[in-house]
């Protein structure tokens, strides 16, 4: 009689729990158009179009004439971890130490480092939706379960503090937020922001404030967690210097946190990569201590790209789109065309997009819907106008 045998995967199984990035797998597509010679609309990777200022790349330059090229502490340089809170506090009244500051290389490696820490098996942790395509995977991946908050649309997806209040159960670890919001763009009010950071404490529970686009706040009251001292027992910032600087290549960033959490993000960071490199924390350092007027410079422009992008977008009959206060993501709604052309999610959506009207996107689906599709609006005005053209033909043809 036969028998069979089922074959095992070579592979752990933890990597089952997780995808490959959305926003890598659109952006690899459009390279493969690219690499046939044809001309693409890309709004789909989400970074600045500004160059890295001259002084910060200056600092780099020296840094390797001076032969600034060997190993350093794993947390970052003495003179790098210094910068980052005497400018967190300088900006938002925080009152780290250096020793509760953890360089890294960028933001993402020091958010993957404080889940791993803080997330064991059964763990829950609160999400709001939608959510940035990596906070899902890293908590499975810890084996951490994702709990998530549906934001109101009609309040342009923002979270208040009694949707995460319902959400809270006995088993729950963390709640995740980050505001100003990828992909919607949505920023917490202040005081939802702050009912949540305290009532996670009072809780035990843990805060991990994703502060990427911090300084891309457009309501004029730009604030961070560090502020709220009296929880910072229970608060971890995840800081980059990728949106604020132009520095997404250089991939720099940082947790700051209780002491007990930043020693543990340390060890663990010490079996990964260890120190961030050693000429970009000289190059983070001249971005932190030197001049900040390209901060407001950025902000200006990203102000005025949302209000173009926004106008373009209702010229588009059927589509809607909540208005961000924040960050350079629009998040339009297009459910209007799902069951059109044989469309069933925003996958098709994007993918159609791409393939047919050569305009780069990122589904909805990788942000936890599947109405929307997330456009970046850092580009130039004319590619968002060529971008907002190829897609109303688009729609109009199906």
């Amino acid at each position: 009689m036969a028998t069979s045998t089922a074959v095992s995967s070579p592979f752990s199984g933890r990597l089952n729990r997780i995808e490959v990035s959305a926003t890598m797998a659109m952006t690899a597509e459009g390279a493969k158009l690219r690499a046939k010679g044809i001309d693409l609309s890309d709004l789909g990777m989400g970074e600045p179009h500004f160059n890295t200022p001259q002084h910060i790349k200056d600092a780099g330059i020296a840094a390797i004439q001076q032969n600034f090229t060997k190993y350093t502490a794993v947390g970052g340089i003495p003179e790098l971890r210094k910068a980052i809170v005497k400018r967190h506090a300088t900006d938002f009244g925080s009152d780290y130490k250096a020793d509760e500051a953890c360089a890294s290389t960028g933001g993402k490696q020091a958010l993957f480092n404080a889940i791993q820490v803080l997330v064991d098996h059964g763990d829950e942790v609160i999400i709001p939706v939608p959510y940035w395509v990596s906070f899902k995977d890293i908590v499975e991946y810890a084996g951490g379960k994702c709990v998530y908050v549906h934001a109101d649309e009609e309040q342009d997806f923002r979270i208040t503090a009694d949707m995460v209040e319902r959400a809270i159960t006995s088993r729950t670890k963390a709640i995740i937020l980050n505001t100003p919001c990828n992909p919607s763009g949505a920023v917490m009010h202040r005081d939802d922001f702050r009912d949540v950071v305290l009532m996670a404490h009072r809780r035990g529970i843990y805060v991990i404030s994703d502060e990427c686009y911090v300084y891309l706040n457009f309501t004029g009251d730009v604030y961070s967690a560090g502020s709220i001292a009296e929880a910072r027992e229970h608060l971890v910032i995840i800081g980059s210097l990728s949106k604020t600087y132009a520095m997404t290549g250089w991939r720099s960033g940082y947790a700051l946190g209780p002491k007990p959490v930043i020693d543990q993000v340390s060890k663990l960071q010490s079996q990964s990569t260890s120190s961030p490199v050693s000429i970009v924390q000289k190059a983070a350092i001249a971005a932190l201590e030197g001049p900040q007027d390209c901060i407001a410079e950025f902000r200006t422009d990203y102000v005025r790209l949302r209000d173009q992008v926004l106008a373009d977008l209702k010229q588009i009959p059927g589509v809607t789109c909540a208005r961000p206060e924040g960050a350079f993501y629009v998040y339009p709604n297009i459910s209007a065309y799902l069951g059109r052309g044989g469309m069933k999610s925003s996958i098709d959506v994007a993918n159609r997009l791409l393939q047919e009207a050569h305009v780069l996107t990122v589904p909805g689906e990788a942000f936890g819907t599947r109405e929307h599709i997330r456009l970046s609006y850092a580009t130039s005005g004319a590619i968002l106008k060529e971008a907002a053209q190829r897609m109303k033909g688009f729609f109009a043809s199906v």
